[in-house]
């Protein structure tokens, strides 16, 4: 490019300050960013876009930080319409007497459509720009994301028991493997498998999923050391841990993800090390349902990549993945007994590029760098809870909370403009919402 050529893009972003993440650690202040179609086409100081860049449109956002938007690893969508509904009990209890009958109920295939679009707006109106799934109808979910413009990892269920959406496992491993087929080239939905935790899913289910991965390439996400009741029972049943028996089926692997993972020992590092992975942790579900604590400074110095997940809104209760990272950042230290674990840099870097590293789209998404996918979001620190300003990187972890985004953009199209969806028409899934509330409670 010579001193005087002016090049024609579609937007360009003014921010205060900006986090490319890549390179790591660095807070930018004064750059813009250009957007040309689904792309970056470069991060570069404001002074120097005025003399290369000539864009369609031009948004200042002279008080925001600037980000890559969110990837929120873990959670259950359609379980929004659940939120609240059955809260302070152990997880065991909370399943058996109250979620898993409650889904028997009511779930179907609007139910899932509904509560998976409060969910997306949720996390759209909070910074989220892409999120795994884990629940019934995937394919409902599935398409609900592509047609508002979300990524989504849509992991269909696997479990030994009947439920809403088959009859067992031979039955969703079948609609599993048509789910993967009809989205696996898709820019926007990625289908993955789901088997639910090593107590509600047994062996051959699991060398089937196994199987299914290897032959296709969609990861793998399953709970794993959830809670201390779950590796004892396994003890107890088996004579392994959790762990130990999900390598030996080959379920652990460089495309698998771990959830939860609050009960561990050395030998279980080892393991996990051993096989390659990711652990998605999410403190703030653990915390509520008294799960365990996640030891996520042990595990990144182990050399896991460890990324981050909210869970579903009925075990949280909300969907705000900038709470998760300042939940994640206090509990580490505390673990760790050292003030200086998982740094707000850190916590960032779990939310963008360790997700993206999980995913495997690390060279599209996770980052604002020339070239890679227009997946971001601005965050506005002129409110008086966020001032004054030192460190951007700072406020977003210990300060912000998720309402402070004000835009964001995914594969180059707003989804939020000042704090407004442009792609979901909430006041008619409100209405939709409190009908489900209605009918619940009745």
């Amino acid at each position: 490019m010579t001193a005087n050529t002016i090049t024609a893009a579609d937007t360009r972003i003014n921010a205060r300050w900006l986090i490319p993440v890549e390179p790591f650690g660095v807070v930018l202040e004064h750059q813009a960013v250009i957007l040309q179609g689904s792309r970056i086409a470069a991060v570069l100081p404001q002074t120097d876009a005025d003399q290369k860049y000539r864009t369609r449109e031009t948004i200042n956002l002279q008080q925001h930080v600037v980000l890559p938007g969110l990837i929120n690893l873990h959670g259950h969508t359609a379980m929004s319409l659940f939120r609240g509904m059955a809260d302070d009990l152990p997880l065991m209890t909370w399943l058996n007497e109250h979620i898993w009958p409650a889904e028997g109920k009511f779930v179907s295939g609007q139910f899932v459509l509904d509560g998976s679009k409060l969910a997306m707006a949720e996390m759209l109106r909070t910074g989220t720009t892409t999120f795994s799934d884990m629940y019934f109808f995937p394919e409902v979910t599935a398409q609900a994301a592509h047609d508002i413009g979300m990524r989504a990892q849509i992991c269909f269920p696997l479990i030994d028991m009947p439920t809403v959406w088959g009859s067992g496992p031979d039955e969703y491993l079948a609609k599993g493997t048509d789910l993967i087929a009809q989205w696996r080239k898709d820019s926007y939905i990625m289908p993955a498998i789901g088997p639910h935790a090593p107590y509600t899913v047994s062996d051959q289910p699991l060398k089937a999923a196994v199987a299914l991965s290897e032959k296709t390439g969609a990861a793998i996400q399953i709970h794993l050391h959830e809670t201390a009741f779950e590796v004892e029972e396994a003890l107890k049943v088996s004579g392994q841990r959790p762990v130990a028996r999900m390598a030996d089926l080959g379920v652990l692997g460089s495309n698998s993800q771990y959830v939860h993972m609050t009960q561990i020992n050395e030998a279980d590092v080892e393991l996990l090390n051993q096989a390659g992975g990711h652990i998605v942790h999410c403190p703030e579900s653990n915390l509520k349902l008294a799960s365990g604590l996640c030891p996520v400074q042990k595990l990144i110095d182990s050399g896991m990549n460890v990324t981050i997940g909210t869970d579903g809104a009925a075990s949280n209760n909300d969907l705000d993945l900038f709470g998760e990272l300042k939940s994640a950042a206090m509990v580490a230290k505390v673990v760790a007994e050292d003030a200086t674990a998982l740094s707000a840099h850190k916590a960032i870097e779990m939310a963008t590029m360790n997700g993206a590293r999980a995913l495997g789209r690390e060279h599209e998404l996770g980052s604002l760098i020339a070239g890679k996918l227009a997946d971001l979001i601005a965050v506005d620190l002129s409110d008086p809870f966020l001032q004054p300003v030192y460190d951007p990187a700072s406020h977003l972890v210990y300060s912000n909370h998720g309402r402070a985004v004000s835009h964001s953009w995914i594969h180059g199209v707003p989804q939020l403009q000042d704090g407004r969806l442009t792609r979901i028409d909430v006041p008619d899934l409100m209405i939709r919402v409190q009908d489900w509330q209605k009918h619940i409670l009745s």
